[in-house]
Parts: C-alpha cells; structure tokens; sequence
C-alpha cells in the first residue's frame, strides 16, 4: 500500500511539471528589446585581422545600448536607414550608442567595424584568461570572447543570432548553434551558423583544425552531430572523445531531460584553458591528451549545456549553475566509483573550506563566476554540497523530479536562486525558504559539538542523552549522529543548545557526530590534516626561498607566484617562523637543513621515493601549516610550475618531472566522542 501511494504522488508531481510547462505556455508576454543579429566576419590569424558586418534587428525596443570594443574602427553606423555615428569621441574608448524609447515597433541597425586582434599568448595560464578576456589571433588558434566586446552587441540583452564566418584556407572555425553549411577550398573556409535560441552572447573560435564526426541519436532517436575540432598533433584522441561525449549525453538526458541542441563539439585551445559554451567545450591541446580529462572535466562541460548554457544563471543573485554542475558531474562520478571516493571529495570541500581565513569567505549569492581558488571554495564546492543536503532532505525522487521541472519550464530563460527554490518547494511540498536562506545569505558555516553524552538502562533497552551546540546564530541542520554498534540517527538541531533522548537497543560505546561529512560545517580538530590548499588561498603566506643562486630564486619565486596566485611576501631564511602559513622551497640539501635549524619534523617517509621533486605539508605545533618544496636541481623546480597548482588538496606528492609518481592526504579519524 506505501508503495502504490508512493507511486501516486510521483505521477501527481509528473503531472504538475507538465502542467507547469502548459501554464508558461499559455501565457506568452511580448519581449522587449527582442534582439537578432545577423553578422558576417572575416579573419586572418597571420595577419590578425578582423573586418565585420552586423545587421541589429531590434522588435519592441525600448531604452537600450549597443557596445563595441575599443580596439575596433567602426566605418559605417546606421539606425533605420539613417546614419548613427560612430559612438565614441577618442580612439581609446569602447563604441558606445544609446538608442532611445520611441513607439517603433522595430529597429535596424547596420554597423561595420574592423581592427588588428591582440598576438595569441600561449604562455598564459586560464586564471589569467579568465582575468582579462582577450580578442586574440595566431595561425596556431584565434579565441575572440564575448566578454572582449568583437562584435557589435545591445547590452544586458538575450539575443539570437546567424553568423557567416571567412577564415583563410588550413583554418576552420566556429561559433555556438547549428552548422548550416561549409565549405573547405583553396580560396578559403567559408561556414554559416544559426543559434535560434536566447543566448548571452557569442564566443568565436578558430585554428588549423582536423574535424571528426559522429552522429548520436538522441533520447528522443534526434540525430545529433558530434564534432571535434582538434589540432594535428592530437588528432588520434578524436574518436575517443566523440564516444565519452555520446555517454555523458545518454546520461544528463535520462536524468533532466532532452539534450537542447543539435550537435556538440569539443575543440582544442593552443592555450591551457577550460570552457564551456553552448554546443562546444573549448580545451587546452594538453589538458585534451590527459588520459582523465575525459572521465572528469569532458562531462562537467556536457552538462553546462544544461545547466548555464541552456538555464541561465542570474548573476545579479548569484551563480547556482557551477555548484549545481559540479554536483551532477563531478561529484556524481565519485558516487558512481565508490562511497569512499564521494566522502573523500567531500572532505575535500570542507578541508578547502577550512584552509579560508576570515574575509575570504563570502555568501554565496555573492558569487558570479571563478576568479581564484577562493571563489571557487565558495562557489563550486559550497554550492554543490547544498544540493546535496537539499537532495537528503527532499529525497532522491523528488530532488530528480525538481530538476526536471527547473529544465521544463526554464529553458533559455534567466533564472535566479529563488527561481530553483520554488521549484523544488512545489515539487517537494516543504517550505524551504529557511533552508536555502542560511546559506545562500549567510558567509561562513555551522561549528557543531557534542558537549554531553550520557547512558541510562530504560526498560528493556537504553537511553542516550546527547546535547549538541553550535555556533551562533543557529542553523536549521540535519544532522547525522552515528552510534557505534548502532544505526545512523538524523537529528533536527534548529537551536544553539539542544539535548536530544534515544533508545537504543543496546549499549552504545561512542557517539560519531557527522562522519560521513553530508553537513557543509566547519570540520573539528583532527578532521583537516594540512593540505597545500592552505599556503596557496591564504593571503598571509610568507615564502622562504631557500636558494642563493639567481635562476635558482627566480624559479622558485615564480612557482611561488603561481600558486599563491598574487605576488609572494619574502621572508629571510634566517628568520624565526611567525604565526602565518609557510611556504618554503629550494634544494634537497637546502630544505634538509633549512628544517633542522627551524626544529622541524625531516622529510616523512611517504615522500621518501625516487623523483626529482618532493612536495610535503607539516602541521606545526602552534596551528600554522608548513609547505615544503624540495627539488633535486632547477630543471626539476621548472617543471613544477604548472602541474603543482592543480594539486592543493594534497597533503604531499612525489614528481618526476611534470608527472606524480605518488601523492596523499596525512590521515585522519573521525571524531569518536567515547560514552562512560
């Protein structure tokens, strides 16, 4: 009978996200500012050039602006036919034209624009690319971002578009939506795009591109076009990534629903970066030969086509599609592997929490996309673990059936914080605006303890008295309780000070508060061992460079300056350790006695294998965290600089050259409370 009732509710609920779906439907509004563009451009990567036509076609229009770079000579600007002028007074100033309200019920602007693209720099990292958008060009590959302002676009305005794109001949190109038509000759590559979808803007990529094909059907038996566009020399990866991309489509449509677009790509960068837009993820041509890439970072970007490129995120109260994405892909895998590996990825959330000193934490409406490691504690890792727990209150079901009912009805739409919460409040039936308010609105995270725990015989069993607190103001949490030799208990601690009665069976021995770390939550003494994530976000770090030798120091200051990513504070070897986080980096024979004068632990046994380079953390007695970098010459310390920085939730690792031969995580216990 439960199960017969069970099965009711989930069809009801079926039912009221298809009724959703008829509602928004049946009440179409007029869109203002409706925008289309229709833009043909032609490139040279050697040359770098860039020479543009854009038609603006503009319905229901009211008060709106229209941008261009300022690195762009605009040559014509026209408004209804007549002439609009060229937006700026001075060279160094973007194109800015304010077309103001009138009863027009379209208009049309024309502009043509040209320029010299900035030389492409293959030495930039993708923090630095994600800094400062940059429209920039070689023969070995051209990214021109919407955020570099390369095309003519109405500001803070959803558009769609259709793009003609002229590139020289041995170059292809592309930008998100449907490929009409191409051709490939000697007088050159010529192709026609279409997005018929509100899109946020458009990024243009290009470069001497082998592209391979495959169709996919897909769950409602639609072909759909896979594509990679990669460079020669990564040419044999091809096939594999167009069959991970099949499987991760498979996937995302059985569990939201269907794929929104007719094809995908996944393109190669001749820089280390990593995006995703709609359509296409765009990667670095070494990020792509990562034998992992395609069990990891390959589906987070498939998913983005859901979740960011297909529901937009509003960034004016914050981005809820990164935690979102990181949950269903990320962490879901580690689900998929085993329940050791998702508690370790989720220990690993709490340990980069725990490594944020004050004023580097911010709520989480605050956050609006990754701009350091900081930000992506808080707007990753932070917004994952709430649809965690929000799937642990509501139920897998409902949380699944909630998910659907956000893609049904909020396709290519902006959609905020409280646009997800009422839809799984409708969906789940439970109020949860105190739910979703503690933390989207609040910085920081709950500090739990058991201050007492007591054990009475009651009739034919026993009764465990437990009190818990917690820091102030109170959260509303779910806490798990685990007894041992018992079941798990789930407490509703809504106060600072609560007491809480149990029968139990039999004699508990000891009470585990939270083990399985399902609680975003500040972690206890003994549960965060020291990781380099510390030394790496905490802007107090002082660095010791151990070496006397210029190139020696000079190396050392730049992989410090990577992965502290700010410039770092130089202390003297010589002096007496303070109260902040150390970094500390030279030779083996430097570091050994560097060590010995500070009265610090040797070299751990865990890092005492053959290699070229040892990385190790030390927890010192006063709370401040010690990272150690030993190398065995400077051809070793050089080959750090780029890998080191993507392992900060290490506690050591072993290099030989650029790869790690081993790395861990100083060991822990969960915190056992012992019952007298």
């Amino acid at each position: 009978m439960k199960h017969a009732i069970v099965t009711l509710r989930i069809l009801v609920l079926y039912c009221l996200v298809g009724l959703c779906q008829v509602v928004y439907a049946a009440l179409p509004l007029p869109k203002i500012n409706d925008v289309n563009y229709e833009i043909s451009v032609q490139i040279d990567p050697v040359a770098r050039t860039i020479a543009g036509q854009s038609i603006i076609n503009v319905k229901n229009p009211r008060d709106f602006k229209i941008m261009l770079g300022s690195a762009y000579e605009v040559t014509q600007a026209e408004l209804n036919d007549g002439q609009l002028g060229i937006g700026r007074e001075h060279a160094d100033q973007p194109h800015v034209w304010s077309i103001p309200f009138n009863f027009t019920q379209q208009h049309r602007i024309v502009i043509h624009w040209k320029g010299l693209l900035s030389a492409l720099n293959t030495q930039i990292d993708h923090q630095q690319t994600l800094g400062r958008p940059i429209a920039a060009s070689s023969e070995l590959g051209t990214f021109l971002p919407d955020a570099s302002g390369w095309y003519p676009r109405v500001v803070d305005t959803l558009a769609q578009y259709k793009l003609k794109l002229q590139l020289p001949a041995g170059q292809r190109g592309l930008v998100a939506g449907r490929l009409l038509e191409e051709s490939d000759t000697e007088q050159g590559y010529r192709a026609a795009f279409e997005f018929p979808f509100d899109a946020e803007g458009i990024d243009l990529i290009a470069g001497p591109y082998k592209v391979t094909t495959l169709t996919h059907h897909n769950i409602k038996q639609r072909p759909l076009q896979l594509r990679t566009y990669f460079h020669p020399e990564i040419q044999q990866h091809a096939q594999d990534y167009l069959v991970a991309t099949q499987r991760y489509l498979d996937l995302y449509e059985n569990w939201i629903g269907e794929y929104p677009f007719s094809e995908f790509s996944v393109v190669s960068s001749p820089t280390p970066t990593g995006f995703g837009m709609p359509t296409m993820t765009y990667l670095g041509v070494n990020v792509l030969q990562l034998p992992f890439i395609r069990d990891t970072s390959l589906g987070h970007e498939v998913l983005h086509n859901w979740w960011g490129n297909g529901v937009y995120p509003d960034y004016r109260s914050g981005n809820w599609s990164e935690g979102l994405t990181t949950f269903m892909a990320d962490y879901t895998y580690k689900e998929r592997e085993s329940d050791a590996a998702a508690r370790e990825m989720r220990l690993g959330w709490l340990r980069d929490f725990a490594a944020l000193q004050p004023g580097q934490d911010e709520p989480l409406v605050t956050f609006t996309s990754r701009t350091h490691g900081a930000s992506k504690i808080v707007g990753y890792n932070k917004a994952a673990m709430l649809f965690l727990m929000l799937r642990d209150q509501v139920g897998e079901s409902i949380f699944q059936l909630s998910l659907q009912g956000l893609w049904s009805t909020r396709r290519f739409k902006v959609t905020s914080w409280q646009n997800v919460q009422k839809m799984f409040e409708m969906i789940s039936g439970q109020p949860l605006e105190p739910f979703f308010d503690q933390w989207l609105n609040r910085k920081g995270a709950p500090d739990l303890a058991v201050i007492d725990v007591k054990t009475a015989a009651s009739g034919a069993g026993h009764e465990l008295t437990l009190t818990l607190q917690q820091s102030a103001p109170a959260y509303q949490l779910r806490v798990p309780v685990h007894i041992q030799g018992q079941q798990i208990h789930v407490l509703d601690f809504k106060d600072e000070k609560q007491t809480f009665r149990l029968t139990l069976p039999e004699q508990p021995v000891a009470v585990m508060l939270d083990p399985d770390m399902r609680l975003f939550r500040q972690l206890q003494s003994g549960e965060a061992p020291p990781i380099l994530r510390e030394i790496m976000v905490n802007p107090l770090t002082q660095t010791v460079l151990l070496s006397t030798q210029a190139e020696l120091r000079k190396l050392a200051e730049t992989l410090a300056s990577k992965l502290q990513e700010q410039k770092p504070q130089i202390m003297a070897a010589s002096e007496s350790l303070s109260s902040a986080p150390i970094l500390v980096i030279g030779l083996q024979a430097e570091v050994d006695a560097w060590l010995t004068r500070q009265s610090l632990p040797d070299m751990p046994e865990a890092v005492k294998q053959k290699g070229s380079a040892r990385v190790w953390t030390i927890a010192r007695k006063d709370g401040a965290s010690v990272a150690v970098i030993a190398a065995r010459d400077g051809a070793a310390l050089e080959a750090l600089v780029r890998p080191l920085p993507h392992y900060g939730r290490q506690s050591y690792l072993v290099f030989d050259g650029r790869q790690v031969i081993a790395k861990g995580i100083w060991p822990t216990e969960p915190l056992k409370i012992p019952i007298p």
